[in-house]
């Protein structure tokens, strides 16, 4: 198998896995229990908390543990967002955000009165810096922009995002969830950032949301004190401590690492140019991360396509994974404005720490032998 979605889930690195193995045989007590049992996990969790804290350069107390970046986004924009009043307000976004993100403003917008602003982004997928700008007004609560698009790896400009909100005195959630382990995580630049484990060689079910110190945030879950009430539920102990172990580890030699992979993707993108014409990269011209690579094949339908790849070995994918197998034209490339039949037919290849140039020839050679196939039976009906 030959394994190119990773920005879908990554494999479960061996630091992580020995760092969770304790925690699910003898040390199992409840971190919240008195005895000797809870001490001893509740020490853990601090531990991995004081980790995490250094490696991001934050205050321990600014990082939330949840159950992974879903619920981080949800709890940034709800929080944050229902915090200053108690119905309505106005709310910034980008049509181009993961649905953790847009489906929660969503609802503020459908049932709880909010106003929303939805940017515009460029061809390549960057937003409108100057629309931004004009969209904030005396109302708005918070803007809330991904730092890194799961679906072309297109990069926001996230200095310049700042800037505008820090100016104008707006709450800046960022969905680092694609981009940490890839990209530096600056995280004095927003109020709050969302992260996923199992986005960087971390178990699922676990992630995190930074939280600036000195801001309130309205809980979306009740039913305890954890977390310093700003999370209630048992916390997952075994998932906490992988984690952590992941983000260490996927920090170690980043750079060398994302140029390995940046060169692996422009082999891939070469050996599809060479066989099929009609190939375009999505979000080219702009940033992107080091290990997507998205491209519309025209003519060809991305179903289709990846059922053809699956059967040849070759795991990829038509950009999110969060809508349950599910194969529909990316929001995304809509909201960049490629036409239907671009975004129809629009595969994303993400590659890591894994992926090795064998791999890469081969996912080339398959890709020139499933379009070879498809145009011979076009050909074939268009005869007939």
């Amino acid at each position: 198998m030959i394994y190119l979605d990773y920005n879908a889930t990554t494999p479960l690195c061996d630091v992580a896995r020995e760092a969770m193995l304790p925690y699910l045989e003898r040390l199992f007590g409840n971190p919240s229990s008195v005895h000797a049992a809870g001490r001893e996990t509740r020490a853990a969790i601090d531990n991995a908390r004081d980790k995490l804290a250094a490696l991001l350069r934050v205050k321990p107390n600014e990082i939330i543990f949840t159950s992974g970046g879903t619920e981080s986004c949800n709890l940034a924009v709800f929080g944050l967002a229902r915090c200053r009043m108690q119905r309505g307000g106005h709310v910034i976004s980008a049509k181009t955000e993961h649905h953790a993100v847009l489906n929660a403003i969503e609802h503020l917008e459908k049932h709880e009165g909010f106003e929303v602003t939805w940017l515009n982004v460029s061809r390549d997928g960057i937003i409108d810096l100057d629309q931004l700008a004009d969209a904030i007004r005396p109302e708005t609560r918070l803007v809330s922009i991904m730092s890194a698009n799961n679906e072309t790896g297109v990069i926001q400009p996230m200095r310049e995002i700042s800037h505008i909100c820090r100016e104008r005195g707006v709450l800046l959630h960022m969905d680092m969830v694609q981009s940490f382990g890839k990209i530096d995580a600056d995280l004095s630049l927003v109020d709050a950032a969302s992260f996923a484990a199992h986005k960087f060689y971390g178990p699922k079910g676990v992630g995190f949301l930074f939280l600036r110190s000195g801001l309130s945030i309205q809980p979306i879950m009740f039913g305890g004190a954890h977390e310093n009430e700003r999370r209630p539920g048992t916390e997952n102990v075994a998932a906490i401590m992988g984690m952590a172990a992941a983000a260490e580890w996927v920090k170690q030699e980043r750079e060398k690492e994302q140029e390995r992979e940046q060169k692996l993707r422009d082999e891939l993108w070469t050996r599809i140019a060479e066989n099929v014409p009609d190939a375009k990269q999505n979000g080219a011209n702009a940033p992107r991360l080091a290990n997507t690579l998205n491209v519309s094949l025209l003519g060809i339908d991305s179903e289709m396509l990846l059922i053809a790849l699956d059967l040849e070995g070759v795991c990829a994918s038509s950009g999110s994974a969060c809508m349950v197998g599910s194969v529909v034209a990316s929001h995304v490339l809509l909201a960049m404005g490629l036409p239907m039949e671009s975004a129809r037919s629009a595969v994303r290849f993400s590659l890591g720490k894994w992926t090795t140039p064998d791999e890469i020839k081969a996912a080339g050679d398959a890709m020139r032998k499933i379009v070879d196939r498809l145009n011979t039976r076009k050909s074939a009906y268009a005869v007939a």
